[in-house]
């Protein structure tokens, strides 16, 4: 896997990462990565992606492991660092993945860039709160009391969630069993992501989580390629809802719901999920 740092049109760094390299003619799929993780690639779904004929091309978040802050960014904006990711890789038309913050920001760069954008596999995401809230939804319903604090601090402003990180407050995640099993499996390479994802302090989180609450700037109603979801039904950080919404939304749209996984052990139903995804854009 080839790391590397991109100078952005606006002086930004965009630190990004490539298991393929020019002239690859493998299918890309662009990993975007959860809160608060680095946007290094799923190392447990490499061996699957070879077998598939897959290169993976991700990067960190701004304000996340090697990438400069991008000030009042929301969902919307990522299309634009995946187009600058792609292009410096010289690929044209590619899939998306994205697990839990991550997986919003796939669904933007499907959106935005309609014409490059294969599919999306979206795992354990959550939906936009404007959105529910006009659709008369529970956007809380299901959620860990820690994570409904955590975010209705940041639907009350950046100076708002700041001070709550500031706080000291506890974060419970409500990991379940399977959750904790996870750990002992290959995806234990979560624990590879998360310290370094954190390594910069709070500020790539703070950005995140203003972003997931905000105006998304896109509709996942306008969505052209197939978006297929997994949720689990013990997860409590993005109840089950919030993946089916997305799936009814999408025009394309397809929920696979697994009632005994929570938030990470849902992953264990990726490489199916990716080799569907394979048969889809293909």
């Amino acid at each position: 896997m080839i790391e590397r740092d991109l100078t952005l049109a606006d002086g930004r760094t965009l630190h990004v990462y490539d298991t393929g390299e020019p002239g690859d003619g493998r299918t890309a799929v662009v990993w975007h990565h959860g809160s608060p993780n680095i946007g290094a690639p799923p190392r447990p779904l490499f061996a699957a992606a070879d077998r598939l004929g897959l290169r993976w091309l991700s990067y960190d978040r701004p304000s996340y492991g090697g990438s400069t802050p991008r000030p009042g960014r929301d969902i919307a904006a990522a299309a634009a660092d995946v187009e600058a990711l792609v292009d410096a890789a010289d690929v044209g038309s590619f899939a998306l993945v994205g697990h839990s913050g991550g997986a919003s920001h796939a669904l933007a760069s499907a959106a935005l860039l309609p014409d490059r954008a294969l599919g999306v596999l979206s795992i354990a995401p959550m939906a936009p709160l404007q959105q529910w809230q006009a659709d008369g939804l529970d956007y809380w319903a299901g959620m860990i009391p820690s994570g409904v604090d955590s975010l209705q601090a940041a639907a009350q402003g950046a100076a708002a969630k700041e001070a709550y990180e500031a706080s000291g407050a506890d974060y419970d995640p409500g990991f379940t069993a399977a959750d904790m099993d996870t750990f002992r499996s290959d995806w234990a390479w979560l624990d590879e992501v998360v310290g370094p994802g954190t390594a910069n302090g709070p500020g790539g989180l703070i950005a995140d989580d203003l972003a997931y609450v905000g105006d998304w700037g896109f509709d996942v109603a306008d969505i052209r390629c197939p978006v297929l979801v997994l949720t689990g039904g013990q997860d409590r950080i993005a109840p089950a809802a919030h993946g089916g919404w997305i799936a009814d939304r999408a025009p394309q749209g397809e929920q696979q719901h697994h009632p005994e996984d929570g938030h990470l052990s849902v992953l264990r139903h990726a490489e199916a999920a990716l080799e569907l995804l394979a048969g889809r854009i293909r």
